[in-house]
């Protein structure tokens, strides 16, 4: 597909083109409709409780940089919030490369009990408005505000006031779209909903949860004195790094669970209360965490994964904040493996568990920013090889598959996220 590059459509409204590098198939977006269509596919899933803004650049309307943050649950924080939004999103383009011509701005909430989507449509409307004043103070318009809820889209930009219904217009179903062609023509993806892929990131709650603490406080009274001596602290990893390993072997015995909302009660059934315990507790030593960071490819990337997302959910109660390390191995290996959006959001989540936590905090950068992770992959075999004299890369290993060559930034897919993911 070849990119159109006529800046208005036919309606008058502002045309749209997605950007893309040489090669990349392209297409223009002409209507709120496929503006609102396109957007889980710009961001590799569907946003829930998200507001979303997203740099447009030149005369053919390309996107550029983009944002997402969730939305503050008191209206009382809106302004604030659309401010530094505004701010970070310019700013960054800015930074970048040039100031954005123009932003399109998403809010997107799911009805609460009771609630219609256009009531969430009026409620948000103070917060659409702050938006496009923030921006305008930046002298930069907001070419188009969208809010989507229950499976239909408002316009709160419409010139005449007349291109959506009271009751709104209903979304285009999955995958019958000129988008949705495109993006399956270019092998993008939509993983999920964004509450579902948090969801296989966050802790447990109920029995689980609480035999899951009681486990926590027994291997913190027996590992942490031994972590904080120096004499026995190798002695814990080498115990951390087998038994990590041993779980990982136990779930590539035991494929994954095909989809459904309990997919990953099959890996969480596949760890002890204990054994998850003493993982968790051992990658917080930092060296520790350094070589696990090493299973990011070939046969060790996907059960690495599985048991990232296992520990993770594991982290409950009084441990939350050391769901950062888990957390962290988890974005750094979908990073490595082509899913900067799954990424993102488990970055972000290391970050919400630890704000300080110097890893995702630039992993999370690097990733936001476009940067290829083959450099870092690189570092992580050398130190592997050096650890490991026998160890080779196995000859018929790839790179990643949609990855460009070492070194080179994905210019096209640089994005600007919010501080919550």
């Amino acid at each position: 597909m070849t990119t159109n590059h006529e800046s208005r459509s036919p309606s008058g409204r502002p045309s749209i083109s997605p950007s893309g590098s040489a090669g990349e198939p392209q297409i223009t977006l002409r209507s709120p409709a496929e503006l609102a269509d396109a957007l889980p596919y710009m961001l590799g899933f569907h946003p829930t409780d998200s507001l979303i803004l997203v740099a447009v650049h030149g005369e053919g309307g390309r996107f550029g940089g983009r944002l997402r943050v969730g939305i503050p649950t008191t209206p009382a924080e809106w302004e604030d919030t659309a401010r530094q939004v505004a701010e970070c999103l310019i700013r960054g383009s800015e930074r970048r490369g040039g100031k954005p011509d123009g932003i399109v701005a998403f809010l997107c909430q799911d009805p609460r009990d009771g609630e219609s989507g256009q009531r969430v449509m009026t409620r948000l409307r103070p917060l659409a408005q702050r938006l496009r004043m923030a921006c305008g103070a930046l002298d930069v318009p907001v070419l188009e505000a969208l809010c989507l809820s229950g499976g239909r889209y408002w316009s709160y930009t419409c010139p005449d006031g007349d291109c959506c219904p009271a009751e709104g217009n209903p979304l285009a179903a999955p995958g019958t779209s000129v988008m949705a062609a495109a993006a399956t023509f270019a092998g993008l993806q939509v993983r999920g909903s964004l509450k579902e892929i948090e969801g296989r990131l966050t802790p447990l709650r109920g029995v689980w949860a609480a035999d899951q603490e009681e486990a926590l406080e027994r291997a913190a009274a027996a590992l942490v004195p031994k972590i904080l001596d120096g004499a026995t602290r190798e002695q814990v990893r080498a115990e951390t790094l087998t038994l990590a390993r041993t779980l990982m072997r136990r779930m590539t015995l035991a494929p994954p669970a095909e989809g459904g909302p309990h997919a990953d009660d099959w890996d969480d059934a596949l760890l002890g209360h204990e054994e998850a315990a003493a993982v968790i507790l051992g990658l917080q030593d930092r060296e520790t965490r350094d070589i696990a960071a090493e299973w990011m490819e070939d046969d060790e990337a996907a059960p690495a994964l599985r048991l990232w997302r296992a520990l993770a959910r594991r982290c409950v109660g009084a441990y939350g904040e050391h769901a950062a390390a888990p957390l962290t191995l988890a974005g750094w290996v979908s990073w490595s493996c082509g899913d900067e959006p799954t990424a993102r959001i488990a970055l972000g989540l290391a970050l919400r568990a630890d704000a300080d936590y110097r890893f995702a905090q630039l992993l999370h950068h690097a990733c936001n920013e476009g940067i290829d992770p083959e450099g870092l992959r690189q570092c992580l075999r050398e130190e592997r090889r050096r650890r490991e004299p026998s160890r080779r890369r196995p000859s018929g290993a790839t790179r990643p598959p949609g990855r460009k060559a070492t070194g080179q930034r994905r210019r096209s897919a640089r994005r600007t996220e919010g501080s919550d993911q």
